[in-house]
């Protein structure tokens, strides 16, 4: 299938490559001119601006954006409006809030699929877990991008109707938060405790067995490996939290109790005052491992 794709920063840029290694077509456009022709030298089309962009994917157009989650959406859509029609289908693979997607799939002219993508750029390799939302028919159109992007036909789904698939991943971030929170705890535990720990090999014993084993558990293996057991410089001061926010809010819209998400929340957000909690800083190491965030770092 041919491909258009709309966003070309690390996540946009690893759809082109998966979408181009299953044998399929690319037009790639972003407002970096840089980041086209790195895309273009990977095999994909590059377009000049989103009117080549239109014209080269011609009819049935079949476009996928990664660009940054609120007004960049709403403005690229906005840009795309003329050139679209009732057979082509937008993908949103970004982070958006689900009731924003609604409204969006609700006034865009083409059928509109909300795709929560879950892998980060460490999972780049294997694919990545597509959680999608929007008409059946449009999602059957695009499987053969999905089955490039995610781990293969078990890595992506369609979750219901339009918000469903952004729905889903907002709730998957919460229970992230949760795993890290907890993760961090019991670290904590074991560094501020009893016995002068490896806290690598504790990490690699509970790996191989483990009822607690997980991916998210090699990355705590990772950060102490490369950081040292006290985690060297890394802040206690933990980004991020917009869909941990949702997540708490429809919470408590449904009158759902979600305590162990809404601590993880509050401790994020605590992490800002920067009083030095071993927890803390091991999450902020942990969204390095799985997503390439930024490190946090103390002033020595």
């Amino acid at each position: 299938m041919q491909l258009g794709v709309i966003g070309l920063g690390r996540m946009g840029q690893i759809v082109v490559d998966r979408v181009l290694e299953a044998g399929h077509d690319v037009v790639a456009f972003d407002l970096d001119e840089g980041a086209v022709e790195r895309a273009a030298d990977a095999g994909a089309t590059p377009a000049s601006s989103l009117e080549d962009f239109c014209q080269t994917l011609g009819d049935e157009k079949r476009i996928w954006l990664m660009v940054p989650a609120g007004d960049p959406v709403d403005a690229t859509l906005e840009s795309l409006d003329s050139y679209l029609g009732a057979d082509d289908v937008v993908v949103d693979g970004g982070n958006s809030y689900f009731e924003h997607t609604v409204r969006r799939a609700e006034a865009c002219p083409a059928a509109y699929l909300d795709c929560g993508t879950s892998g980060g750029p460490a999972g780049a390799e294997l694919g990545f877990s597509l959680m999608v939302g929007g008409p059946q028919w449009a999602y059957e159109a695009l499987e053969p991008a999905f089955d490039a992007v995610a781990t293969g036909p078990d890595g992506h789904a369609r979750m219901g109707p339009s918000g469903s698939g952004h729905y889903v991943k907002m709730v998957h971030n919460g229970v992230e938060y949760a795993l890290m929170q907890t993760y961090g705890e019991g670290f904590e535990l074991l560094h501020e405790g009893r016995y002068d720990l490896d806290l690598e090999a504790v990490a690699s014993v509970w790996n191989n067995g483990a009822v607690i084993r997980s991916w998210l558990l090699e990355l705590c293996e990772e950060a102490f490996r490369e950081e040292g057991t006290d985690l060297g410089d890394v802040a206690d001061r933990i980004e991020g939290g917009s869909t941990g926010t949702w997540t708490v809010q429809e919470a408590l819209e449904q009158e759902v109790p979600l305590p162990l998400i809404y601590t993880a929340l509050g401790e994020r957000f605590g992490s800002r005052a920067d009083d030095g909690r071993f927890s803390r800083r091991l999450a902020n190491r942990l969204r390095y491992g799985f997503g390439r965030h930024e490190v946090q770092r103390r002033d020595e």
